[in-house]
């Protein structure tokens, strides 16, 4: 085990938001930082290797992590089952590793019910208006899909209470350069800290 943990950080926010583009930048920086990977029941995809891009689960196998409390989150979208396990989060964080979980309101919240002590992250848009262009550039729904995501966003946005940090994202490089310095900052917590010093200084 390393001497100081890792520390488990939740990036969220609502759709098109960009999570994702955000958490690419940051890794490009940071490649010490270990994705989360999640597990899940859908059939494998040409390319996809089982652990890299998912834990490939039957619904059997699925559900009986659901009975034994062993995902720090999970949902159901399209009659498959998607979710994050916990050992492979605790076994990193065990090794000192810094694990980085990018995820939409709901599963972020199930995370805080099992896994508090992780830090949380809210990424916002810088207006309304901006959020609903990202949107609509999708291209990919019909308006009402699409009036229908913005209107859950909203309902997601008010949401940022729940979270320790809250970051603009205006600017990709910016906001991922802000995530880096709260990943700094929490690696200096005293809380985090306080018994390696102790031990080292051989005070009490």
């Amino acid at each position: 085990m390393s001497e100081q943990k890792g520390i488990l950080f939740i990036l969220s926010g609502p759709s098109a938001v960009g999570k994702g583009t955000v958490r690419k930048e940051l890794f490009k920086r940071n490649p010490d930082l270990v994705f989360s990977i999640s597990a899940t029941t859908r059939d494998i995809r040409p390319g996809e290797v089982d652990g890299v891009d998912y834990y490939y689960k039957t619904r059997e196998e699925f559900e009986e992590l659901i009975k034994q409390d062993k995902l720090l989150e999970y949902a159901k979208f399209v009659n498959n089952y998607y979710g994050t396990p916990r050992q492979f989060v605790e076994e990193q964080l065990d090794k000192g590793r810094d694990v980085f979980l990018e995820i939409e309101v709901q599963g972020a919240m199930q995370v805080k019910d099992n896994f508090p002590e992780g830090v949380f992250i809210f990424l916002l848009p810088p207006s309304l208006e901006e959020l609903e262009k990202r949107l609509f550039h999708r291209g990919t729904e019909t308006h009402a899909m699409m009036q229908g995501r913005l209107r859950k966003a909203i309902e997601e946005i008010k949401m940022m209470d729940q979270y320790d940090y809250l970051i603009e994202n205006d600017d990709v490089k910016k906001a991922a350069s802000k995530v880096e310095s709260i990943i700094q900052c929490e690696h200096l917590r005293r809380h985090r800290t306080a018994h390696i010093y102790k031990k080292r200084l051989e005070v009490e």
